[in-house]
């Protein structure tokens, strides 16, 4: 929350203090320590905007029903000098509390003079967190839920940043392994297809079947011809991946870009190949948690992970019902598994690196990886609880009412490109981000194009162009904003203006609250929250009225409505047009 409101309230708990200690010393409560009470918004602002429960919780210590310590507090109370215009008593024991015009005033001003920094805090102390997002296989396009990762993790770096923390996007290049063995395989098996024929040489079914592959063999064959049918399979191979991987690896880069995404650092997966995953394997191994079979490597994760669990308090037959499995880090044929990279990868950000915290951005598919990752930084000495694995549901693209389940472009597949030639971006960036990480997406392509108030992030964006509107059309007139006193802003008492103003009030909360729970679409419903405030607000109070220091004061809360709605869309790098 913000200062000021955080102040407010830990003022309003002072004033029930004091007025309990008075009672205390008229003799009307007996002595005896105040337990820990609450101030809370409530739902229902019709009875107040504060509410305070300290007759509940004291009814037990001062033996006296709670609505009659109710009435003793609201007795005692001064709200003489405070934010406070009304104490009164509802129902069994509530005590409610109303905001004066000041603390809307204050709160005005607040917005207006922090300006781009209204809603930022310090909360996280300027740690140093990494969010990894995307890491897109580069064997192949970005498919649908590459674009949703794509715009929940850059929009949640950024609510990390408002929120104080220093952070750093990166994407993993999986740029070794099988995955970069089958990568050569395909395009090996498309290259000799060319010259050889389709039947003559079979493309295996679980290799990579896609046009882009076949796209890469032609532009390899266009530039070597049949030069590399002599080779050895090997040295085919490997000179048809280091063709084709930096091209992908750049597709990858200028997709991601169109969608506004810049990341700080791309990790490449090969650099781990160079020790650094040797080393997690001798320390694992140093500390008991491998053992050799089959001519295999194998980490004891039914060890670590039992351990663990029977720390936490669960059964041995709750366990076994999870069915854990022990995985391989060195196959039989010597190569590192994909397993043993990530250790060492999350080794590398949070000891290597110094990050305080890791957050990965993953597939729901990837659930039972969770705990097995978490439980092999514990084994190799690290905290697991700091990787932190935001876990993202499916996108159904919807059009008309059905889905949409096959690519013009591929046959098989809607990729990011795809998407981006069909929405405009800020609708894309938008909609991945309208719920939580783990709801189910369903992203309607007539809605993401449509220019109209069922279109929310059209409908944030009009409440700006709407106000830049009323700004242009008073400038014509002669009217422009001038210095306004916080007496003038107490003007401000219409139920539309104080119901607006307490939303602004509330942004820093929110920030807080979305970085905390890894949720950016806390914010994109703020912003439509405030863009529907506004609407009501514009609709029920006129801003040219002829009353010139209510007209000023209407002026501003419209320019710290569009100050905090062009921040906001900002963050997230979305445009905010001036006119629509």
């Amino acid at each position: 929350m913000s200062k000021l409101v955080k102040e407010t309230e830990n003022a309003l708990h002072t004033l029930v203090l004091e007025a309990i200690g008075k009672a205390t010393a008229a003799g009307e409560l007996p002595e005896a320590a105040m337990p820990p009470f609450n101030v809370e918004i409530p739902q229902d602002r019709a009875n107040g905007d504060y509410s305070v429960n300290a007759a509940f919780v004291g009814a037990k210590v001062f033996h006296t029903a709670p609505i009659k310590i109710a009435q003793i507090i609201q007795k005692y109370i001064d709200l003489g000098g405070s934010y406070f215009s009304e104490c009164s008593v509802a129902g069994a024991g509530f005590i409610n509390f109303r905001l004066n015009d000041t603390f809307y005033a204050d709160i005005l001003a607040d917005v207006l003079e922090k300006g781009a920094d209204y809603g930022k805090s310090d909360y996280g102390k300027g740690e140093k967190i990494n969010v990894e997002f995307v890491s897109a296989n580069p064997t192949g396009p970005m498919h649908i839920g590459n674009a949703r990762g794509g715009a929940l993790g850059d929009c949640l770096a950024a609510v990390l940043e408002m929120a104080g923390y220093e952070v750093t996007r990166e994407f993993y290049i999986n740029d070794a392994g099988n995955q970069i063995d089958k990568f050569g395989l395909s395009l090996d098996i498309r290259y000799q297809q060319i010259f050889k024929g389709e039947n003559a040489v079979e493309l295996p079914e679980d290799s990579y079947h896609g046009a882009d592959i076949s796209e890469r063999a032609k532009e390899f064959a266009a530039e070597y011809g049949d030069s590399y049918l002599e080779k050895s399979e090997a040295e085919r191979r490997a000179a048809l991946v280091e063709f084709a991987l930096p091209k992908n690896i750049a597709g990858l880069e200028e997709a991601l870009g169109k969608y506004r995404i810049q990341y700080d650092v791309w990790f490449h997966e090969s650099e781990l190949h160079k020790g650094a995953i040797r080393e997690v394997i001798d320390i694992l191994t140093a500390n008991g948690k491998t053992y050799e079979k089959d001519g295999a490597l194998w980490y004891k994760n039914i060890e670590v992970q039992t351990a663990k669990l029977l720390a936490q308090g669960k059964t041995q037959e709750q366990i076994d019902k999870l069915e854990l499995k022990d995985d391989v880090l060195i196959r039989q044929n010597g190569n590192p598994t994909y397993f043993a990279a990530d250790i060492a990868y999350h080794r590398n950000k949070l000891e290597t690196r110094g990050f305080k915290k890791a957050i990965d951005v993953w597939g729901a598919d990837h659930h039972g990886h969770v705990a097995r990752m978490k439980g092999a930084l514990d084994a190799i000495g690290l905290d697991g609880d700091r990787l932190d694995i935001v876990l993202m549901q499916l996108v159904n693209l919807m059009q008309d009412g059905k889905p949409v389940k096959v690519s013009k472009r591929t046959g098989n597949a809607v990729t990011l490109v795809d998407l981006l030639d069909e929405v405009p971006i800020d609708s894309a960036r938008f909609f991945f981000n309208v719920r939580e990480p783990g709801s189910t997406i369903d992203f309607d392509l007539g809605l993401a194009v449509s220019e109209d108030a069922q279109n929310p992030v059209y409908y944030c964006q009009y409440a700006n162009a709407r106000i830049c509107s009323i700004l242009k059309k008073l400038q014509a007139d002669g009217i422009t904003p001038r210095a306004c006193t916080k007496a003038e802003f107490e003007r401000l008492t219409a139920p539309e203006e104080h119901e607006l103003i307490r939303h602004l009030a509330a942004l820093t909360d929110e920030i807080i609250l979305a970085a905390n729970n890894y949720d950016p679409a806390k914010i994109t419903r703020y912003a439509t929250n405030l863009a529907t405030l506004f609407h009501k607000y514009y609709n029920a109070c006129k801003i040219a009225v002829e009353d010139e220091v209510l007209m000023q004061a209407r002026l501003h809360l419209c320019l710290a409505v569009r100050s905090v709605m062009v921040n906001l869309l900002n963050a997230f790098k979305i445009s905010a047009p001036e006119s629509m």
